[in-house]
């Protein structure tokens, strides 16, 4: 349930309907608007959610409103305001599009540091880069590890761009949290509980991608995980869902990312790169996710894809990726979005 504090309600009225919520057995979550206060109950206790109710009655209550959906934390209902998720000075969500780019695998300290310095040339606002790989064969090429993460490091030093890289266990994330600004759950990890457990007590940042076989409930319910242990600064991925479709690696559902901008006040970012596998689809995907009203893109490029050990047919080379970013501003001219951008 939601608490909406009326606007003159006191830190004392506050405070005690925190109190009364914690006695029912629910956990409350305070949330401090431009104008009110508005508290979420949230958990299991269906046996005192008559004394929930009852609440109503307490000083400073406006009005009690139940959460009509399953997940709690990330819906709109209980917090009608966007989240804006900060990454070492970049803002997800805060009306402009966030652009990260760079390799699917970091492969060595020459093609990563020239990536950066050309994704950073043609404006991209964060680094992108596998350190640790999931690959579905075990004879693929799994990553650098821990080199990688230095590299990674280097790049931002010179560069300035944020980094962002995935985390695929719980082993993993104190090292890779010393290195990354931004902790990336892979798709195949969306609903791995115990590393999303972990993470909400992390004090990075998290990237959510979505599974290719996750409804836009399950997703959401995943990002639960995350704001309900603790960490409210998680971002939504879409990067493609399983259909029928054979000449696509994946389907980018366009009609998914606003749908989850609209249940939720998550940041949406979407993923072209992985949702259609094919370079030559990557640019029109993603002036269609900005149209939309996607926050922010994640764009696979190496310096010469051919020789990628990972997702080349899908990475853009430099100059492509320069060509993409100088087209993202035509969707942006041609129609008004979701969230208010025209």
């Amino acid at each position: 349930m939601i608490v909406n504090m009326s606007s003159d309600a006191t830190e004392e009225q506050i405070q005690h309907v925190i109190d009364r919520i914690k006695e029912c057995g629910y956990q409350p979550h305070l949330i401090r608007g431009a104008e009110r206060a508005v508290i979420g109950a949230v958990g299991k206790s269906d046996h005192h959610r008559n004394q929930l109710e009852a609440l109503r009655a307490a000083p400073g209550v406006e009005e009690i409103i139940p959460i009509a959906h399953p997940f709690k934390l990330v819906s709109r209902q209980m917090r009608p305001e966007r989240t804006m998720v900060e990454v070492r000075g970049v803002r997800i969500g805060g009306g402009d599009v966030v652009v990260m780019a760079g390799p699917c695998s970091v492969e060595s300290r020459e093609q990563l540091l020239q990536t950066a310095r050309g994704v950073k040339a043609a404006g991209a606002h964060m680094l992108r880069g596998g350190a640790y790989k999931p690959r579905t064969s075990p004879y693929d090429f799994q990553g650098l590890g821990v080199e990688a993460l230095q590299i990674l490091k280097e790049a931002r030093e010179e560069t300035g761009l944020p980094v962002v890289t995935e985390v695929m266990s719980t082993e993993e994330i104190e090292t890779v949290s010393e290195y990354a600004d931004m902790l990336q759950v892979g798709a195949r990890n969306m609903q791995n509980f115990p590393l999303l457990r972990r993470l909400a007590t992390t004090p990075r940042p998290i990237l959510l991608k979505r599974s290719p076989s996750a409804t836009i409930k399950e997703w959401l319910l995943a990002a639960e995980y995350l704001v309900a242990g603790g960490n409210p600064n998680v971002v939504l991925c879409e990067r493609g869902i399983k259909t029928f479709e054979t000449e696509m690696r994946n389907t980018l559902d366009l009609a998914g990312v606003a749908l989850a901008k609209e249940l939720s006040h998550l940041p949406v970012v979407v993923d072209p790169s992985h949702a259609t596998g094919r370079r030559s689809l990557v640019p029109a995907a993603a002036r269609a996710a900005v149209a939309i009203g996607a926050d922010g893109l994640l764009i696979e490029v190496h310096p010469c894809p051919e020789r990628a050990l990972s997702d080349g047919p899908q990475s853009l080379d430099l100059g492509g990726f320069a060509e993409l970013m100088r087209g993202l501003a035509e969707p942006l001219l041609r129609f008004s979005t979701p969230n208010g951008r025209s």
